[in-house]
């Protein structure tokens, strides 16, 4: 069984900052890939961010290039998300995602495990 299991998530204003992390729990033992995804009331799930670790390149959407960071550890299948400079539209629910297989990194079926889910609200 595994488990991934985001955490860092609250409320925030905007300007402000946050840092997600996720973990794995279970036999994860290999990913190429993880990433990260959210979604907004009312919207459907959307990409945000991801590393390949086989050569630590990393994915953004526009949106949040120059204000969010991943970052993560193959090794131990853990990534994080540094959220800086929020802004009231990223406020969401966001969720962690592995894949282990290789592939693309940007869409949901890209990914074989997803966690729950952090919220995070941003204050305008």
């Amino acid at each position: 069984q595994v488990r991934l299991v985001e955490s860092g998530g609250g409320f925030v204003q905007a300007g402000g900052s946050v840092r997600l992390a996720c973990a794995s729990e279970g036999d994860l033992f290999t990913t190429y890939h993880m990433g990260w995804f959210r979604q907004a009331p009312g919207k459907e799930r959307e990409f945000v961010a991801a590393q390949r670790w086989r050569d630590d390149s990393t994915y953004y959407r526009d949106s949040v290039k120059g204000r969010f960071a991943i970052s993560g550890d193959s090794d131990a299948n853990t990534l994080y998300l540094q959220m800086n400079s929020l802004k009231s539209e990223d406020t969401a629910i966001y969720y962690c995602a592995a894949a282990v297989s290789w592939g693309g990194v940007d869409q949901e079926y890209d990914y074989d495990y997803w966690g729950r889910g952090t919220q995070v609200v941003v204050s305008s």
